[in-house]
């Protein structure tokens, strides 16, 4: 049995998930010490609770030190059984973030499979639904699998109570992905979301992005959601290219100015055009467990995150994929091969 550290690179949850991933996908039982001891709360909590619930129902595992506040836990898959999963994750832990822990395995295998995920679908610090929808989950479907995903009910930090529905058609494996160049940009475009809150925060950011990247009102929209799936905002910027679709996100939040909110997306959106590179810093983050997966690809991107290199680094511990990642006059390239 492997033993990985949860202290190690980033040092929070995203280890913890991928882990369990990984151990869902392979079939080899882990345990995680020091789970998530940089952290001012250490240990598992709530969300960190559901995505290990989901996955030892997914993978029929044994699990030892499942408890708030552990940061000791032992997973033991027993084998994953596609078919039909609901899991709440509480409050506004992020549906999201359950996702990923139990996604990858469900790409492979032996059938189809429905998640009903409730809880947080727009947090800080997770990857919205928008951004998996339109972004992500496109480039899966290219390497082989389908998964469609439908947002039912919107959640924002910290009332929760979102829900999404994704569907998962499993391929044989998953082919590689190679992503050096995005294309022309085909479409850019904005949504500034209010639930419970005045439009005029929503038209203060996009009155931002109409100055700062030059984007005509008509490809600036306000979105207002009924109060009960609030309160919250989050200002989404959608670049469409030929090969890839890039989302930034910007939420908002109590004592933050709705100038300081746009003002950062527009910060990101200029960064990822000027490097002229296909892939955004959290999409690279996003890609390395599918590539591992094929076992072949490439893309090219920003300066890693810590999170993509934490990433890189467990999996290379625990799979048989070998990176290498490139600097290139001011873009990183990351390629992924089977290691002999």
């Amino acid at each position: 049995m492997r033993t990985v550290d949860g202290s190690q690179g980033e040092g929070g949850g995203q280890v913890l998930r991928t882990t369990l991933a990984l151990s869902l996908l392979t079939g080899e039982p882990v345990t995680l010490v020091h789970i998530r001891a940089g952290r001012a709360r250490p240990g598992l909590m709530r969300q960190h609770l559901a995505a290990v619930q989901l996955a030892s129902r997914v993978g029929d595992a044994e699990v030892e030190g499942a408890a708030p506040g552990s940061q000791r836990l032992v997973f033991r898959p027993r084998g994953v059984t596609p078919g039909d999963y609901e899991m709440s994750v509480g409050t506004a832990g992020s549906a999201t973030l359950v996702l990923q822990t139990v996604l990858p395995a469900l790409l492979v295998a032996r059938g189809p499979t429905t998640l009903v995920l409730e809880g947080g679908t727009h947090n800080p610090l997770a990857p919205p639904f928008d951004f998996l929808a339109e972004s992500f989950l496109p480039l899966v479907n290219r390497m082989g699998p389908r998964v469609e995903a439908r947002l039912e009910r919107w959640g924002f930090y910290p009332a929760g109570g979102g829900r999404m529905v994704v569907r998962v058609r499993p391929a044989e494996r998953v082919a590689p992905l190679e992503l050096l160049d995005g294309g022309p940009v085909r479409r850019v475009g904005a949504r500034a979301v209010v639930a419970g809150l005045s439009a005029d925060i929503a038209r203060r950011e996009l009155a931002v992005l109409e100055r700062r990247l030059g984007w005509t009102s008509d490809t600036l929209h306000v979105e207002q959601r009924p109060a009960s799936e609030g309160p919250g905002n989050v200002l989404l910027a959608t670049i469409q290219r030929e090969q890839v679709t890039e989302v930034a996100t910007g939420f908002g939040e109590k004592g933050r100015s709705a100038e300081a909110v746009a003002e950062e997306v527009a910060s990101e959106v200029s960064a990822y055009l000027e490097a002229g590179v296909p892939v955004g810093a959290h999409l690279a983050d996003q890609l390395l467990i599918p590539m591992a997966m094929a076992g072949a690809g490439a893309f090219r991107t920003l300066p890693l995150s810590l999170h993509a290199r934490t990433q890189v680094q467990l999996l290379e511990q625990l799979t048989g994929a070998r990176f290498t990642v490139r600097q290139l006059a001011g873009r990183t390239e990351v390629s992924v091969a089977a290691r002999a």
